[in-house]
């Protein structure tokens, strides 16, 4: 896909991997519809940085929660940019059980409610101009929690339902690839642990002890958090680069999922 000129609708993108995503499409010559709702107090800086890109940009504060309010934001963005060729599904909520606890009922239908039921209505209300587009591209953001549940390092961090969600996730992605096509690619690129993303700067990340942050980066092959650089190179090669990828889920977790097994050297053997 040719990315200049091209509409994005990116979701969560007042700061972290939203954000991140949103800037490297802007900087590609895309013009991007800003989506976000919380952590008002980063919206100046969110401004600045894409004043920096000299890209056009629009910021619509808007509760994905509200189902009904999700058709009007992509109406805005409709009315401010004529057309709609990319959704950036980037909207999630998971309660980490080392600050949050045993489930109450509240938490378990916000995690649903964000991370699943909002990406449905998004990708809903989004897809009849991603067909007009004629070349649209749909990436659902999602994470190895749908994989690996409450296990192992991760367990303190990720919750049930989150990993429920997530795994619902890749079933939209694979319903959505049949629906959408042959005018839009539907692909899903599965998350690890980042920086900003189960990572160190979430509050979270300092309440595990020393010993326990090392041995989720024990547990990653490569040995390090991922950055949200990692994850725009990621989505930038799945809208440019991979026109015949669709109902596909591109992993990117450092081999985390891979991790908890070690390799022995091939034996002798006895002949």
């Amino acid at each position: 896909m040719e990315l200049q000129g091209k509409v994005a609708l990116v979701l969560g993108a007042i700061k972290g991997i939203g954000k991140g995503i949103g800037l490297a499409l802007a900087r590609e010559g895309v013009q991007v519809v800003l989506n976000y709702f919380d952590w008002e107090e980063s919206l100046e800086e969110m401004k600045q940085d894409f004043e920096e890109t000299g890209c056009n940009y629009h910021i619509v504060r808007t509760d994905l929660l509200d189902v009904e309010r999700i058709p009007s934001l992509v109406d805005q963005a409709i009315d401010k940019f004529g057309r709609l060729d990319i959704l950036i599904n980037n909207i999630e909520r998971g309660g980490w059980p080392v600050v949050h606890g045993a489930y109450v009922g509240e938490q378990w239908d916000l995690e649903m409610a964000t991370t699943l039921r909002a990406k449905w209505w998004v990708y809903s209300s989004a897809l009849p101009h991603l067909k007009a587009s004629g070349d649209g591209v749909v990436i659902n953001i999602s994470s190895i929690a749908g994989h690996i549940g409450r296990s192992g390092p991760a367990g303190r961090i990720f919750n049930d339902g989150y990993a429920a969600a997530n795994r619902a996730v890749s079933s939209l992605t694979e319903i959505w690839a049949r629906e959408a096509s042959p005018e839009v690619r539907v692909n899903e690129v599965m998350l690890g642990f980042f920086e900003t993303r189960h990572g160190p700067e979430t509050r979270g990340w300092g309440l595990l002890t020393e010993a326990q942050r090392n041995e989720i980066i024990d547990h990653t092959l490569l040995g390090r958090m991922g950055t949200v650089e990692d994850v725009a190179k990621a989505v930038l090669f799945v809208i440019r680069e991979a026109p015949f990828m669709t109902g596909s889920i591109l992993r990117l977790d450092g081999g985390y999922l891979l991790g908890g097994e070690y390799l022995e050297s091939m034996p002798e053997g006895v002949i």
